[in-house]
Protein backbone atom coordinates (compact mmCIF):
# COMPACT_ATOMS: atom_id res chain seq x y z
CA UNK A 1 0.00 0.00 0.00
CA UNK A 2 1.50 3.43 -1.21
CA UNK A 3 0.20 4.98 2.50
CA UNK A 4 3.10 3.76 4.60
CA UNK A 5 2.83 3.67 8.08
CA UNK A 6 6.41 4.96 9.39
CA UNK A 7 8.43 6.84 7.15
CA UNK A 8 11.56 4.57 8.61
CA UNK A 9 9.87 1.90 6.56
CA UNK A 10 10.22 3.78 3.14
CA UNK A 11 11.64 1.34 0.31
CA UNK A 12 10.63 3.15 -2.85
CA UNK A 13 11.97 2.17 -6.10
CA UNK A 14 14.93 3.94 -7.19
CA UNK A 15 15.16 5.16 -10.65
CA UNK A 16 18.42 5.85 -12.47
CA UNK A 17 18.65 8.47 -14.45
CA UNK A 18 21.86 7.93 -16.95
CA UNK A 19 23.05 10.24 -19.64
CA UNK A 20 21.30 8.53 -22.74
CA UNK A 21 17.82 8.43 -20.62
CA UNK A 22 15.44 10.24 -23.05
CA UNK A 23 13.53 13.18 -21.54
CA UNK A 24 10.11 13.42 -22.09
CA UNK A 25 9.71 16.69 -20.92
CA UNK A 26 12.00 19.54 -20.34
CA UNK A 27 10.98 22.64 -18.60
CA UNK A 28 13.50 25.06 -18.58
CA UNK A 29 13.30 28.43 -16.21
CA UNK A 30 9.73 28.75 -16.66
CA UNK A 31 8.02 31.66 -15.17
CA UNK A 32 4.08 32.85 -15.01
CA UNK A 33 2.38 35.81 -13.75
CA UNK A 34 -1.13 36.33 -13.49
CA UNK A 35 -2.50 40.32 -14.10
CA UNK A 36 -5.40 40.49 -12.73
CA UNK A 37 -7.62 43.46 -13.31
CA UNK A 38 -7.10 46.79 -10.94
CA UNK A 39 -4.44 44.38 -9.11
CA UNK A 40 -1.08 43.86 -8.72
CA UNK A 41 0.80 41.33 -11.08
CA UNK A 42 1.32 37.84 -9.02
CA UNK A 43 4.00 35.24 -9.66
CA UNK A 44 2.88 32.13 -8.88
CA UNK A 45 5.63 29.91 -10.84
CA UNK A 46 9.36 31.52 -10.78
CA UNK A 47 12.43 30.37 -12.88
CA UNK A 48 11.46 26.49 -12.72
CA UNK A 49 13.38 24.29 -14.09
CA UNK A 50 12.16 20.37 -14.31
CA UNK A 51 13.25 17.22 -16.00
CA UNK A 52 10.63 14.41 -16.28
CA UNK A 53 12.52 11.03 -17.97
CA UNK A 54 10.54 8.38 -19.76
CA UNK A 55 8.31 6.17 -17.58
CA UNK A 56 9.52 8.00 -14.13
CA UNK A 57 7.30 8.91 -11.32
CA UNK A 58 7.95 12.51 -10.05
CA UNK A 59 6.15 13.47 -7.19
CA UNK A 60 5.69 17.52 -6.86
CA UNK A 61 4.98 18.61 -3.43
CA UNK A 62 4.31 21.66 -1.60
CA UNK A 63 1.87 23.81 0.63
CA UNK A 64 -1.29 24.74 -1.13
CA UNK A 65 -0.49 28.21 -2.82
CA UNK A 66 3.09 27.44 -3.52
CA UNK A 67 2.46 26.95 -7.58
CA UNK A 68 2.12 23.28 -8.29
CA UNK A 69 -1.45 23.49 -10.21
CA UNK A 70 0.11 26.00 -12.16
CA UNK A 71 3.02 24.42 -13.04
CA UNK A 72 0.80 21.56 -14.15
CA UNK A 73 -2.23 23.41 -16.43
CA UNK A 74 1.24 25.33 -17.77
CA UNK A 75 2.83 22.47 -19.26
CA UNK A 76 -0.61 22.16 -21.34
CA UNK A 77 -1.13 25.72 -21.63
CA UNK A 78 -3.92 25.87 -20.54
CA UNK A 79 -3.51 29.20 -18.21
CA UNK A 80 -6.59 31.72 -17.59
CA UNK A 81 -6.36 34.35 -19.91
CA UNK A 82 -5.02 36.93 -17.16
CA UNK A 83 -1.89 34.34 -17.16
CA UNK A 84 1.23 35.21 -19.12
CA UNK A 85 4.44 33.44 -19.87
CA UNK A 86 7.00 35.88 -18.48
CA UNK A 87 10.32 33.43 -19.31
CA UNK A 88 11.14 30.10 -20.01
CA UNK A 89 10.00 26.97 -22.31
CA UNK A 90 8.20 23.67 -21.72
CA UNK A 91 9.93 21.34 -24.47
CA UNK A 92 7.65 18.01 -24.84
CA UNK A 93 9.23 15.61 -27.01
CA UNK A 94 11.15 18.04 -28.44
CA UNK A 95 8.88 20.97 -29.26
CA UNK A 96 7.94 23.63 -27.24
CA UNK A 97 4.38 23.76 -26.03
CA UNK A 98 4.35 27.77 -25.35
CA UNK A 99 5.07 28.13 -28.86
CA UNK A 100 2.47 25.38 -30.51
CA UNK A 101 -0.81 26.66 -32.51
CA UNK A 102 -4.07 25.35 -31.01
CA UNK A 103 -4.52 23.39 -33.47
CA UNK A 104 -1.29 21.34 -32.31
CA UNK A 105 -1.96 21.64 -28.90
CA UNK A 106 -5.33 19.75 -29.87
CA UNK A 107 -3.60 17.08 -31.02
CA UNK A 108 -1.17 16.95 -27.86
CA UNK A 109 -3.90 17.17 -25.24
CA UNK A 110 -5.77 14.35 -24.23
CA UNK A 111 -2.96 12.09 -26.70
CA UNK A 112 0.53 12.69 -25.62
CA UNK A 113 0.34 14.33 -22.39
CA UNK A 114 -3.19 13.82 -20.18
CA UNK A 115 -4.18 15.31 -16.94
CA UNK A 116 -6.31 13.24 -14.05
CA UNK A 117 -8.20 16.23 -12.01
CA UNK A 118 -8.99 17.03 -8.74
CA UNK A 119 -12.38 16.37 -8.41
CA UNK A 120 -14.17 13.48 -11.04
CA UNK A 121 -17.14 15.19 -9.95
CA UNK A 122 -17.05 18.31 -11.19
CA UNK A 123 -14.65 16.59 -14.71
CA UNK A 124 -17.19 14.40 -15.66
CA UNK A 125 -20.34 15.37 -18.01
CA UNK A 126 -23.23 15.01 -15.54
CA UNK A 127 -25.49 13.91 -18.50
CA UNK A 128 -23.38 11.86 -20.58
CA UNK A 129 -22.69 8.22 -19.73
CA UNK A 130 -19.21 6.99 -18.60
CA UNK A 131 -18.96 4.83 -22.06
CA UNK A 132 -19.54 7.57 -24.19
CA UNK A 133 -17.43 10.11 -22.26
CA UNK A 134 -14.38 7.83 -22.64
CA UNK A 135 -15.49 7.22 -26.69
CA UNK A 136 -15.36 11.06 -27.40
CA UNK A 137 -11.29 10.78 -26.24
CA UNK A 138 -10.62 8.29 -28.84
CA UNK A 139 -12.76 9.65 -31.37
CA UNK A 140 -10.73 13.06 -31.21
CA UNK A 141 -7.22 11.08 -31.33
CA UNK A 142 -7.81 7.62 -32.90
CA UNK A 143 -9.39 6.65 -36.71
CA UNK A 144 -11.26 3.74 -35.05
CA UNK A 145 -14.51 2.57 -35.67
CA UNK A 146 -17.82 2.58 -33.31
CA UNK A 147 -17.41 -1.37 -33.12
CA UNK A 148 -13.31 -0.65 -32.01
CA UNK A 149 -14.19 2.42 -29.62
CA UNK A 150 -16.82 0.18 -27.98
CA UNK A 151 -14.34 -2.86 -27.68
CA UNK A 152 -11.73 -0.48 -26.09
CA UNK A 153 -13.61 1.50 -23.65
CA UNK A 154 -14.77 -1.66 -22.01
CA UNK A 155 -11.06 -2.70 -21.92
CA UNK A 156 -10.13 0.44 -20.51
CA UNK A 157 -12.56 0.01 -17.76
CA UNK A 158 -11.53 -3.55 -16.98
CA UNK A 159 -7.77 -1.73 -16.92
CA UNK A 160 -8.99 0.50 -14.15
CA UNK A 161 -10.38 -2.47 -12.15
CA UNK A 162 -14.55 -2.46 -12.74
CA UNK A 163 -15.43 -6.56 -13.50
CA UNK A 164 -18.80 -5.36 -14.44
CA UNK A 165 -17.03 -2.87 -17.68
CA UNK A 166 -20.57 -3.12 -19.61
CA UNK A 167 -22.79 -1.64 -16.67
CA UNK A 168 -20.56 1.35 -16.06
CA UNK A 169 -19.96 1.79 -19.45
CA UNK A 170 -23.69 2.57 -19.62
CA UNK A 171 -24.09 3.98 -16.24
CA UNK A 172 -24.08 8.20 -15.20
CA UNK A 173 -21.48 9.62 -13.12
CA UNK A 174 -23.72 10.01 -10.23
CA UNK A 175 -24.73 6.38 -10.16
CA UNK A 176 -20.73 5.61 -9.43
CA UNK A 177 -19.02 6.29 -5.73
CA UNK A 178 -16.26 8.70 -5.57
CA UNK A 179 -13.49 6.01 -6.18
CA UNK A 180 -15.51 4.52 -8.85
CA UNK A 181 -15.58 8.02 -10.92
CA UNK A 182 -11.88 8.54 -9.97
CA UNK A 183 -11.15 5.26 -11.99
CA UNK A 184 -13.33 6.44 -14.69
CA UNK A 185 -10.96 9.40 -15.16
CA UNK A 186 -8.04 7.24 -14.72
CA UNK A 187 -9.41 5.37 -18.17
CA UNK A 188 -10.18 8.24 -19.89
CA UNK A 189 -6.57 10.02 -19.00
CA UNK A 190 -5.13 6.79 -20.54
CA UNK A 191 -7.28 6.14 -23.11
CA UNK A 192 -4.52 6.99 -26.24
CA UNK A 193 -1.79 5.71 -24.11
CA UNK A 194 -0.11 9.28 -23.03
CA UNK A 195 3.60 9.88 -23.01
CA UNK A 196 2.74 11.83 -20.08
CA UNK A 197 0.56 11.93 -17.47
CA UNK A 198 -0.21 14.72 -14.61
CA UNK A 199 -2.45 13.97 -11.86
CA UNK A 200 -3.14 17.22 -9.67
CA UNK A 201 -3.95 15.72 -6.24
CA UNK A 202 -6.06 12.96 -7.64
CA UNK A 203 -6.98 11.45 -4.36
CA UNK A 204 -7.47 14.58 -2.11
CA UNK A 205 -11.57 13.76 -1.94
CA UNK A 206 -10.90 10.21 -1.00
CA UNK A 207 -10.58 8.39 2.26
CA UNK A 208 -7.41 6.71 3.07
CA UNK A 209 -8.38 3.66 2.10
CA UNK A 210 -9.30 4.65 -0.98
CA UNK A 211 -6.14 6.96 -1.57
CA UNK A 212 -3.99 3.59 -1.12
CA UNK A 213 -5.90 1.82 -3.98
CA UNK A 214 -6.35 4.37 -6.53
CA UNK A 215 -2.66 5.09 -5.94
CA UNK A 216 -1.37 1.59 -6.60
CA UNK A 217 -3.89 1.44 -9.86
CA UNK A 218 -2.55 4.52 -11.10
CA UNK A 219 1.00 3.82 -10.83
CA UNK A 220 0.27 -0.16 -11.68
CA UNK A 221 -1.23 1.33 -15.00
CA UNK A 222 1.69 3.62 -15.26
CA UNK A 223 3.80 1.16 -15.13
CA UNK A 224 2.29 -1.45 -17.13
CA UNK A 225 2.61 0.98 -20.38
CA UNK A 226 6.17 3.02 -19.62
CA UNK A 227 4.07 6.51 -19.50
CA UNK A 228 5.76 9.02 -17.26
CA UNK A 229 3.79 10.72 -14.42
CA UNK A 230 3.62 13.99 -12.51
CA UNK A 231 1.74 13.17 -9.10
CA UNK A 232 0.94 16.45 -7.18
CA UNK A 233 0.58 16.65 -3.53
CA UNK A 234 1.21 18.39 -0.24
CA UNK A 235 1.72 15.53 1.53
CA UNK A 236 4.97 13.24 1.33
CA UNK A 237 3.30 10.34 2.71
CA UNK A 238 0.78 10.17 -0.81
CA UNK A 239 4.92 9.88 -2.51
CA UNK A 240 6.25 7.31 0.15
CA UNK A 241 6.83 4.14 -2.00
CA UNK A 242 5.21 5.69 -4.82
CA UNK A 243 7.78 8.56 -6.78
CA UNK A 244 10.66 7.83 -8.06
CA UNK A 245 11.98 11.88 -7.72
CA UNK A 246 10.33 14.60 -5.51
CA UNK A 247 10.66 17.69 -6.73
CA UNK A 248 9.50 20.37 -3.60
CA UNK A 249 7.70 23.58 -4.62
CA UNK A 250 7.66 26.84 -2.24
CA UNK A 251 6.05 30.11 -3.13
CA UNK A 252 6.50 29.44 -7.01
CA UNK A 253 10.40 27.90 -7.14
CA UNK A 254 11.72 24.45 -7.05
CA UNK A 255 13.38 24.63 -4.17
CA UNK A 256 14.54 20.68 -3.60
CA UNK A 257 14.86 17.76 -6.41
CA UNK A 258 16.12 14.81 -5.89
CA UNK A 259 15.29 10.87 -5.76
CA UNK A 260 12.28 9.97 -3.60
CA UNK A 261 15.10 7.94 -0.86
CA UNK A 262 17.21 11.56 -1.19
CA UNK A 263 14.42 13.82 -0.17
CA UNK A 264 12.56 11.60 2.31
CA UNK A 265 15.71 10.19 4.07
CA UNK A 266 17.77 13.30 3.78
CA UNK A 267 15.74 16.27 3.18
CA UNK A 268 18.33 19.29 3.02
CA UNK A 269 16.08 22.47 2.49
CA UNK A 270 14.71 23.73 5.61
CA UNK A 271 11.21 23.31 3.80
CA UNK A 272 11.52 20.05 2.83
CA UNK A 273 12.90 19.48 6.23
CA UNK A 274 9.72 21.00 7.76
CA UNK A 275 7.55 18.88 5.43
CA UNK A 276 8.92 15.66 6.44
CA UNK A 277 8.50 16.57 10.31
CA UNK A 278 4.98 17.73 9.41
CA UNK A 279 3.94 14.20 8.18
CA UNK A 280 5.44 12.21 10.73
CA UNK A 281 3.56 14.56 13.37
CA UNK A 282 0.26 14.27 11.10
CA UNK A 283 0.69 10.40 11.34
CA UNK A 284 1.71 9.71 14.74
CA UNK A 285 -1.65 11.84 15.97
CA UNK A 286 -3.59 9.97 13.64
CA UNK A 287 -2.26 7.22 15.06
CA UNK A 288 -3.18 8.48 18.63
CA UNK A 289 0.50 8.67 19.62
CA UNK A 290 0.39 12.31 20.22
CA UNK A 291 -2.29 15.33 20.80
CA UNK A 292 -0.33 17.74 18.47
CA UNK A 293 -1.73 19.43 15.53
CA UNK A 294 1.39 20.00 13.05
CA UNK A 295 1.64 22.87 11.53
CA UNK A 296 5.23 25.27 9.94
CA UNK A 297 5.34 28.15 12.11
CA UNK A 298 4.35 31.35 9.77
CA UNK A 299 2.70 32.23 6.32
CA UNK A 300 3.62 31.63 2.82
CA UNK A 301 4.88 34.75 1.33
CA UNK A 302 2.46 37.01 -0.94
CA UNK A 303 3.64 36.44 -4.26
CA UNK A 304 2.24 39.72 -5.57
CA UNK A 305 5.13 41.11 -3.60
CA UNK A 306 9.25 41.42 -4.52
CA UNK A 307 11.67 39.48 -2.87
CA UNK A 308 15.52 40.40 -2.16
CA UNK A 309 15.91 37.44 -1.05
CA UNK A 310 14.86 33.79 0.00
CA UNK A 311 11.48 33.50 0.14
CA UNK A 312 11.34 31.17 3.13
CA UNK A 313 13.46 33.72 5.43
CA UNK A 314 11.01 34.32 7.84
CA UNK A 315 10.01 31.21 8.34
CA UNK A 316 13.11 29.67 8.80
CA UNK A 317 14.68 28.45 12.30
CA UNK A 318 18.32 28.22 10.72
CA UNK A 319 18.03 31.64 8.35
CA UNK A 320 21.27 33.75 8.21
CA UNK A 321 21.94 37.11 7.64
CA UNK A 322 22.76 36.78 3.56
CA UNK A 323 19.41 35.01 3.59
CA UNK A 324 17.17 38.18 3.22
CA UNK A 325 19.51 39.82 1.13
CA UNK A 326 20.09 37.79 -1.64
CA UNK A 327 17.89 34.79 -3.44
CA UNK A 328 20.05 31.19 -3.01
CA UNK A 329 21.08 30.08 -6.05
CA UNK A 330 21.04 26.25 -7.07
CA UNK A 331 23.49 23.79 -5.57
CA UNK A 332 24.50 20.09 -6.61
CA UNK A 333 24.78 17.85 -3.66
CA UNK A 334 25.04 15.18 -5.72
CA UNK A 335 24.35 13.88 -9.38
CA UNK A 336 20.58 13.47 -8.71
CA UNK A 337 20.05 15.88 -5.76
CA UNK A 338 19.88 19.78 -5.96
CA UNK A 339 19.12 22.43 -3.20
CA UNK A 340 18.82 26.15 -3.48
CA UNK A 341 20.01 27.18 0.19
CA UNK A 342 22.85 28.95 1.48
CA UNK A 343 23.68 26.10 3.81
CA UNK A 344 24.52 24.05 1.11
CA UNK A 345 26.39 26.34 -0.86
CA UNK A 346 29.19 25.02 -3.65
Amino acid sequence: MPVVEELEGYAGRLFLQSSESRAVLEIRELSVRYLPIGQKPVHPVKCVSLRIHAGEVVGIIGESGSGKSTLATSILKLLPEHAQYSAGSVQFEGQDVLTMRESELRRVRGARIAMIPQDPATSLNPVLKVGTQISEVLRAHQPLSNSQRKTRVLGLLHEVGFNDAERVASAYPHELSGGQRQRVVIAQAVACKPALLIADEPTSKLDTQLQADILTLLISVVRRHGTSLILITHDPGILIGVADRIAVMYAGSIVEDGTAEEVVRNPLHPYTQALVILFKSEHGRRAGKTKEFPVIVGEAPDLSHAFAGCRFEPRCSERMAVCSAQDPTESNVSHSHRVSCFKHAN
